[in-house]
């Protein structure tokens, strides 16, 4: 008997923990890149093999896409209209970056903001990755 009330309780206190953990969860949303990382060829038909991390993708109700795209050398994000405001932020590497028809070099620690109706397109400009975070609303 009292090893069924030991049980009873413990099974008690799991419940009320993993309640907790709910609720907690709710509140905030932790992701590390080695777990959300996918091998992804460029998007807007750019080409080549990427790395994307779409942090919290499965979040309900998250109006901010937040994501990390590292383009390998032969890669690259095709060039596109822009449909909603976008930033760009360079992390790593060097790149080249295609706006409007006009073409600049990017470098760590630079941010673009692409607004809608303008279009653009970056790639790598070495034999090395660039790395890249990726801000925008969701539709």
């Amino acid at each position: 008997m009292k090893y069924i009330l030991i049980l009873s309780v413990m099974l008690l206190l799991s419940v009320e923990m993993t309640s907790a953990q709910n609720t907690d969860t709710i509140k905030y949303i932790l992701e590390n890149d080695l777990q959300i990382a996918k091998k992804e060829p460029g998007t807007h038909a750019g080409g080549g093999e990427t790395i994307g991390f779409s942090f919290f993708a499965d979040a309900k109700n998250l109006k901010t896409v937040f994501k990390k795209r590292i383009l390998k050398p032969g890669s690259a994000i095709g060039y596109h209209l822009q449909k909603e405001d976008e930033i760009y932020y360079i992390l790593r590497g060097f790149g080249v970056m295609q706006m409007d028809g006009k073409t600049f070099q990017v470098k760590p620690g630079d941010a673009i903001l692409t607004r809608p109706g303008s279009s653009h397109g970056i790639r790598p400009q070495t034999e090395q990755d660039l790395e890249i975070m990726i801000v925008y609303e969701k539709k």
